[in-house]
């Protein structure tokens, strides 16, 4: 899905001041990982975002897993009660 991401996936400075947006469109794969976590459906955001397809939406999921992996982990300190 690599060649997916690279297509569906861009960065330029003049738009959302370079964050990772799906190409075409100013919304930033932030938004969509933020809504997800929030409990948003799929169709939620494709709904709300017409321009926006499925395959858009696990390109930002799949890219998101890859800088996951490529990035070093630290270990969460224990929330305090």
């Amino acid at each position: 899905m690599k060649a997916d991401n690279d297509r569906l996936i861009v960065s330029d400075p003049s738009i959302m001041m370079g964050k990772l947006v799906i190409a075409g469109t100013r919304i930033t794969v932030e938004l969509i990982l933020e809504k997800l976590a929030a409990g948003e459906t799929v169709d939620d955001i494709l709904t709300a975002y017409p321009r926006l397809t499925a395959d858009a939406i696990r390109a930002a999921l799949s890219f998101a897993a890859a800088a996951l992996r490529a990035d070093v982990v630290y270990p969460l300190a224990p929330a305090v009660s």
